[in-house]
Formats: structure tokens, C-alpha cells, sequence
């Protein structure tokens, strides 16, 4: 099989189930979690390593889906770059507590080794990779310059961990020795995300023209839908937990995916790419 008939199905199996990978996916995986944490489901159900990969992955195929047309050897060569950077920050980051702060995870998100995930770019790398895709589609004609594009991205990006890490810590998936002011996350988390979040945005400019790749996001409805269930997901937990301040910066979140235009009643049928 071919990559162009590859891109074609797997766009076709995206846009036929929409609807179940974006919203009830990750309805379902709040309330798996979240009831794990509380103690409504058995946390060897709610946090099975499998479980979360599999679940992860299938979040992540309208990003896959969006992205792989524009994939050549310039973008994988800088892709796989970057993964090697995502590992060797996070071991810094295990090992000597810089640049996040010292923090420890509480659940196996799968395989481990030297205390870091082996699937860390499956949870790492999409953040990134939407915070770009939405800075391309709202910047519009101002995204072809870098100066905007650039520090653009790495905001949403910190807008993104400001919804995630709290979550995340309210759920025990990871915690910090000494806690922090932001709902357990201590401030130099996020500016150890400032750093490895433009190291990504540049790698990511690296990788794509941001030219095609605007093309490539108006041929394809679903290309946020990714960032869609984030929002699903993490808003929700926080919601639970009653973390206000990430409540509202999924709202934020949620107001620029609504500004792109393309989730209304064909979003809810699950319609195809068009054109």
C-alpha cells in the first residue's frame, strides 16, 4: 500500500467516527479516570498501562491522520530529533529535578526505562504539534511571519500544560516533592515548558512548511480534533477537582477551536474531508 492510499483511508476512517474519537472517547476516559481516583473503579482498571497507551493512541489518529501527508525526510529527520530531545529533558528532568522542578510519577504510563516512559512522544509530542496547527489556522496570512508564529505557538503551548498538569496531579499520574502554587504545580514547571515547548516549536518549524501545512488543515475538517478531545478529557477532570483557573484556560482553549469554524452540525454527523 502506498502512502497516498494509506493517507486516504485512514482520513476516511477518521472522518466516519469523528463524533467517538473527539468527544465520547475522551468522555469515557474522564470518567474512567477521575472514578479510579475517587475509588468508583478499581485503579488496576482505570490506570492499566495498556489501557492508557491504546486509548492515547486512538485520541491521537486525527492528528496522525492530519500530519502524515506532509510527512518527507526533512520533517521525520527533525521529528526524530526532537524525540530524542523529549527523552533526554525528561531524564534531566527525573534524575536532577531541572528544568520543572523536582516531580516523580505516580502511574506507569507504559514501559519505563531509566524512569522515563518509553511512549513519552506519544503524550508530548501532539501537545506541541496542536498548539502549532491552531496558532497556523488563527494567525491566518500572519502566520507567515516567524516572529508572531514562533512565540504564538509556545503560548498555546503553555496554555495546554496549564490545563494538563493540574489535571494530571489531581489524578496522581505524576506529583511534585515540594508541591506548588498552581494546584500542586510549582511556577518553574512552566517556565521548564517554556524552554522544551520552543525547542519543540522549533523543531516543528523545522520539520513542516507551515505554507502546506495551512493547506492541509483546510482540506481537513478533523485536523483538531485531537486538541478537541484534550479539552473533552482534562477540562472535565479538572472541572471535577474543582481546579477553576484550568477550567478557564480550557475555556480559552475551547474559544479558539470554535473561532476556526469547523465544528458545527458536521462535526456532530462525522462528515469526510472535504474537497
Amino acid at each position: 500500500m502506498d502512502s497516498a492510499t494509506l493517507s486516504a483511508r485512514l482520513d476516511a476512517l477518521v472522518a466516519a467516527n469523528r463524533p467517538g474519537i473527539a468527544v465520547v472517547a475522551p468522555l469515557v476516559g474522564a470518567a474512567s479516570l477521575v472514578g479510579g481516583s475517587l475509588g468508583y473503579v478499581p485503579r488496576w482498571l482505570a490506570f492499566n498501562a495498556v489501557l492508557l497507551l491504546c486509548g492515547t493512541a486512538m485520541l491521537r489518529l486525527p492528528l496522525v491522520a492530519a500530519v502524515l501527508p506532509e510527512l518527507d525526510r526533512r520533517a521525520l529527520a527533525a521529528l526524530g530529533a526532537l524525540c530524542g530531545y523529549t527523552y533526554l529533558i525528561e531524564y534531566v528532568g527525573v534524575t536532577t529535578g531541572w528544568p520543572y522542578g523536582a516531580f516523580s510519577y505516580g502511574v506507569e504510563l507504559g514501559p519505563m526505562v531509566a524512569g522515563v516512559p518509553l511512549a513519552l512522544p506519544l503524550f508530548f509530542l501532539p501537545l506541541v504539534c496542536n498548539a502549532y496547527l491552531l496558532t497556523v489556522l488563527l494567525l491566518g496570512e500572519r502566520a507567515a511571519n516567524p516572529l508572531l508564529r514562533l512565540p504564538a505557538t509556545v503560548a498555546v503551548v503553555l496554555l495546554v500544560d496549564c490545563v494538563l498538569d493540574p489535571g494530571a496531579v489531581a489524578l496522581g499520574f505524576w506529583a511534585y516533592a515540594e508541591g506548588g502554587v498552581y494546584y500542586g504545580v510549582p511556577l518553574s514547571n512552566f517556565a521548564g515548558w517554556v524552554l522544551s515547548g520552543s525547542v519543540a516549536v522549533v523543531a516543528l518549524d523545522v520539520a513542516f512548511d507551515h505554507r502546506a501545512l495551512r493547506a492541509r488543515l483546510d482540506a481537513c475538517p478533523f485536523a483538531l480534533d485531537d486538541l478537541v478531545s484534550f479539552v473533552v478529557l482534562w477540562g472535565l477532570v479538572n472541572l471535577v477537582y474543582a481546579n477553576w483557573l484550568p477550567v478557564l484556560c480550557t475555556a480559552a482553549l475551547v474559544a479558539g477551536l470554535l473561532t476556526t469554524d469547523r465544528f458545527d452540525l458536521a462535526f456532530a454527523r462525522g462528515d469526510g474531508v472535504d474537497g
